[in-house]
């Protein structure tokens, strides 16, 4: 079977993914969302080719072989770099090579990539036939439905088609445009106007294209009914960020259809004190995991008091498990009252 093929573990996995977030979804963050879910993909922050291959920056690519399945995206536009980068990833064990083509940022837009390569389908088309050529993983690509003036039904499919032709089998589509011209990043995340009806078209007209759908997904019980109405797999962004136990305790069986009973928040906790105690005796500090772990109570009582404690406490020098018990007994207490 071709190595860019969809018979594999992040294939598989990708019913459910989490999205590539800048800043948020690092190493530790990782770590966290594969204790509440086994199944979800998970995805590394953009990391970009030139980081990679002309600044040496392969610490970059660290990652516990516990993350798996887990994804790496690149940015970039050069497809010689972009391959190089490529390279470096599966070389450092990740199970997919993802291109940016959805970040509307000023500094991607500086370097010429993420969202603005939407203007430029044959480049994209030639950097994803370049990684493909250099990978044994599967290439794939994340981008919006248009940017700026275009139309999306008439731009959208053209660039599918034009990527396809290279060989990408996956597709995640935010179903957003991207206003480069007029909007910040995190404008760009909510102002345009999300349009599933567009998508959901997108894979009737591209049948044999496996197509995610990504923005403004919030449940699980809507992530399911994208897949029942014949989506191949749904992204999760900022919901599962900041509401991780809500989003992933659940997808094992939602939408995996595991036999497992569901994960718990208080479990999470469990299986991360190990993985804590490790990272403090490198010399790591305790906020640079637990500033990931503050919405594991969204919406149940004691999440205030859990998020209070572990934000007052854990950049402190020598925080340590302690603070994380002290938070577990606020938030039993809440729970009890």
């Amino acid at each position: 079977m071709p190595h860019n093929s969809i018979d594999n573990e992040a294939y598989k996995a990708s019913r459910l993914s989490v999205a590539p977030m800048m800043d948020w979804t690092d190493r530790h963050c990782r770590y966290l969302h594969r204790t509440l879910s086994k199944n979800t993909l998970l995805y590394t922050e953009m990391v970009t080719a030139p980081a990679l291959v002309r600044g040496g920056a392969v610490h970059l690519l660290d990652f516990d072989a516990a993350e798996h399945p887990v994804a790496l995206q690149l940015g970039g536009s050069d497809p010689a770099e972009l391959a190089q980068a490529a390279r470096l990833g599966a070389a450092a064990g990740y199970g997919e090579i993802n291109l940016n083509v959805g970040c509307p940022s000023d500094r991607v837009q500086s370097g010429t990539f993420g969202a603005v390569l939407m203007k430029s389908p044959d480049l994209v088309a030639e950097c994803c036939a370049a990684m493909i050529a250099a990978v044994d993983v599967p290439v794939t690509v994340k981008c919006r439905i248009g940017v700026d003036r275009q139309v999306p039904r008439d731009v959208l499919p053209d660039f599918l088609a034009r990527v396809a032709a290279a060989g990408v089998t996956r597709f995640t589509i935010h179903a957003r445009m991207a206003w480069l011209d007029g909007l910040s990043p995190k404008e760009n995340r909510d102002i345009p106007p999300l349009d599933y009806t567009l998508v959901r078209a997108m894979k009737a007209e591209f049948p044999d294209l496996h197509l995610s759908v990504n923005g403004g997904v919030t449940s699980l019980a809507q992530a399911r009914a994208f897949l029942d109405a014949g989506l191949d797999g749904v992204m999760v962004g900022r919901a599962a960020y900041h509401q991780p136990a809500y989003i992933l305790c659940a997808a094992d069986r939602v939408i995996f259809g595991a036999g497992a009973p569901d994960t718990t928040a208080e479990g999470a906790i469990k299986a991360m004190l190990p993985y804590i105690e490790a990272h403090l005796a490198a010399g790591g500090r305790l906020n640079q995991i637990t500033r990931h772990m503050l919405g594991l109570f969204a919406g149940r009582p004691g999440a205030r008091a859990w998020r209070r404690k572990l934000s007052e406490g854990a950049h402190r020098a020598g925080a340590g498990p302690e603070l994380i018990d002290a938070a577990l007994s606020e938030v039993a207490a809440a729970q009890a009252a």
